[in-house]
């Protein structure tokens, strides 16, 4: 698990996301057991209510799922989902906001995907 960064973003959001990057990047397999609020409140040393919240998220999303006296899992598909969903806050975030300050600015479409391709580079 990692640790995690006070942004300014409510901590159980943070709690969500760190979860839903375990499950893209594979920490976290579909049908695996998530640790427990409890675990996440020791490790991150917050409220375990808080932890809850951000577990809850994700069960609220079908990302997760409760095993009534076992735990938390990650629901089959899950992985799919959280991309499909990140894909779609990227193009929110980053996508649409480039495109409205290139048009400020004056820059093409096409000076725009000279500069994409430029960045490419710098990987």
């Amino acid at each position: 698990m990692k640790h995690l960064i006070d942004d300014g973003r409510p901590i159980f959001v943070q709690i969500a996301e760190r979860i839903e990057d375990d499950i893209i990047e594979g920490g976290l397999p579909e049908e695996s057991q998530v640790p427990s609020t409890n675990q996440f409140a020791v490790f991150y040393k917050i409220n375990p209510a808080t932890a809850a919240k951000g577990v809850n998220l994700l069960v609220d999303e079908g990302i997760l799922y409760k095993k009534r006296g076992i735990g938390m899992f990650v629901a089959e598909g899950a992985r799919m989902k959280v991309i499909e969903k990140r894909k779609e806050q990227f193009f929110e975030q980053f996508i649409v906001t480039m495109i409205q300050e290139a048009e400020k600015l004056g820059i093409t479409t096409e000076q725009l995907m000279d500069m994409i391709r430029k960045g490419e580079g710098r990987r």
